[in-house]
């Protein structure tokens, strides 16, 4: 957690756990429901105003992640950086793989 005083930069690490909410859906919906949970827990957790999930921003590294293992089988638990940048909230993989 790390946060800049020169800019309205702010930086944080987190944890998701999806599969509580992916699991609520039917089989075929469960990695877009997992990817809509990402935005949801982002925008709560980086105070977006109104909650606005269209003012968070996912990375595709991240989303090819999520989406790797299909529309059936997403991560049960996904470890992401969040950079807010004025309104905007930017979302990456913690880890970025080698492949």
């Amino acid at each position: 957690m790390a946060e800049e005083t020169g800019k309205s930069t702010m930086e944080r690490e987190y944890t998701i756990p999806l599969r509580n909410e992916w699991r609520k859906v039917a089989n075929y919906r469960r990695t877009g429901r997992a990817v809509k949970e990402i935005k949801k827990f982002i925008a709560r957790h980086m105070k977006v105003a109104d909650r606005d999930t269209s003012k968070v921003k996912l990375d595709i590294y991240l989303n090819n992640e999520i989406w790797f293992r299909g529309k059936q089988k997403p991560p049960a638990k996904i470890k992401v950086k969040a950079r807010k940048e004025g309104e905007i909230v930017h979302v990456t993989l913690a880890e970025i793989p080698d492949y």
